[in-house]
């Protein structure tokens, strides 16, 4: 994992032994609180109690509704508390969840980035040099008078290329160590020169390897076939003689190894009667510098790239390849759907309490089918696509839920419920018609809560309106 990678700002993650720490101190401070409310109740019931002892009538029905309503508050808070207790270890899991996800995900764009870095190969075009005598007046001042003066300087001139034949192929392998992509250049060049002077006929060749490799081999320039040598180490000026109106043909040819990316810079130069070949022997392949070649030919995984001007043209920006590689869409969809996973895993239960009579244990059970198929998701997402990954966990998730009703009518209302509860609020998350989904499962529920309870289309199997009827005694 990339040293990079940084987890989401302010999020707790059990997997870091400080958090866990901390995480069990309030969640006991809590504990001992909601004791303590419910114990400080119960006593001061009895004191009310124990005050209204003489008045008997008033004392029987006082503590006797207050007897009921505190019996109900606990049976309540067992049902809260069960849900809490499943909530908050849940909340911290999908934050864990999302850390690690998240993490994941930088790890990728990372590894994406660091396989095309390196600094790239440029090849600049070479420049045909000469130099004038111009002459130049300046003013001076002698004894007191100003004095012009008329003398004459060198200026350096370049003559425009006549012609520019060039192919590139380039290939590419991996790094092992950093894990980047390198290029392997071979370049050969043919440049046509033509002296459309009248009184100059010394010339300079210079033409400079390019920048950015890491391994240069087998760098020449020839002049109409035979090799030139440089004058001095390092120095990639070549003199030459050209009479007027004569042309001659330079070749200049290397192997170079690089970083992902080859580029070809006019320098600012006009040039005419371009043609540049670069055939990359890779997928996948694109040109850089947003200048569209003229012609692209793609033979499996080479891909021919084509710029041709037969007049002069101006370019500002080089031309080139690079590595084109895929682009990583949909970063942060996960993380974002296990931050909000609590909230719907909230939603699901009080559907299912709306609908179903719920113990202890089916509630247990539900959270935990819940929890689990979110963090089978998480790491299934990675391997397929992320909807798809949930369509297939969702058909586990309705199998399993059809054991919460205890009869076909009861176990249809569970699978609804689910349905409007929990698949397809994940679901929405997952896709880019969020607002959308959402907004269907907000409606089925209420259609179905709707249904359910105020126009009795859907009633549950007598067994089960017994337990409910059992479970809430005052209905």
């Amino acid at each position: 994992m990339s040293s990079s990678a940084q987890g989401i700002p302010g999020l707790p993650d059990l997997t870091h032994p400080i958090e866990l720490v901390q995480f069990g101190t309030q969640a006991l401070k809590a504990s001992l609180l909601l004791v303590f409310l419910i114990v400080a109740l119960g006593v001061a019931i009895a004191l009310i109690s124990f005050s209204l002892r003489r008045s008997q009538p008033e004392q029987v029905i006082f503590i006797g509704e207050w007897a009921v309503r505190y019996s109900q508050l606990l049976r309540g808070l067992q049902h809260l508390t069960l849900v809490l207790v499943l909530l908050v270890p849940g909340f911290f899991l999908c934050s864990t969840l999302s850390n690690r996800y998240h993490y994941w995900e930088q790890a990728r764009v990372a590894q994406v980035a660091e396989s095309v870095a390196g600094e790239k190969l440029e090849q600049f075009a070479p420049q045909v040099r000469y130099s004038i005598r111009e002459p130049y007046t300046y003013n001076t001042q002698v004894a007191g008078k100003i004095v012009k003066v008329n003398e004459t300087r060198e200026i350096t001139r370049f003559l425009m290329l006549a012609g520019s034949q060039i192919q590139v192929k380039l290939d590419q392998s991996v790094d092992v160590p950093g894990r980047s992509s390198i290029y392997r250049a071979n370049y050969t060049a043919d440049y046509k020169v033509v002296n459309q002077l009248k009184d100059i006929n010394n010339f300079f060749f210079e033409a400079p390897p390019p920048n950015g490799y890491t391994l240069l081999e087998s760098y020449k320039i020839e002049r109409d076939g035979t090799r030139l040598q440089p004058t001095n180490a390092g120095d990639y000026n070549f003199p030459f003689r050209l009479q007027p109106g004569e042309e001659t043909t330079f070749r200049v040819t290397y192997q170079a190894q690089g970083g992902p990316r080859w580029v070809y810079s006019a320098t600012g130069q006009l040039l005419s009667n371009f043609r540049l070949i670069a055939i990359a022997n890779f997928a996948p392949a694109d040109f850089a510098s947003g200048i569209v070649p003229n012609e692209i030919k793609v033979d499996g995984r080479s891909t021919q790239f084509t710029w041709k001007f037969d007049d002069n043209v101006s370019v500002k920006n080089p031309f080139g390849v690079f590595t084109n590689t895929e682009p990583i869409r949909h970063t942060g969809v996960i993380p974002r759907l296990l931050l909000l996973a609590p909230a719907i895993f909230l939603w699901w239960i009080l559907l299912l309490y709306l609908s179903l009579p719920m113990s202890f244990k089916n509630i247990a059970i539900a959270a935990s089918i819940f929890f689990a198929c979110l963090l089978t998701l998480t790491y299934l997402a990675r391997a397929i696509n992320p909807q798809l990954a949930w369509t297939l966990i969702s058909i586990i998730l309705l199998i399993l839920t059809w054991g919460l009703g205890s009869s076909r009518s009861a176990s249809l209302a569970a699978i609804v419920v689910t349905i409007a509860g929990a698949v397809l609020p994940i679901f929405g998350l997952l896709v880019p018609f969020s607002g959308l989904t959402l907004s269907l499962a907000g409606l089925l529920s209420a259609v179905w809560l709707a249904v359910r309870h105020w126009y009795g289309w859907y009633s549950l199997h007598p067994e089960d309106q017994r337990l409910q009827a059992q479970k809430n005694p005052k209905d």
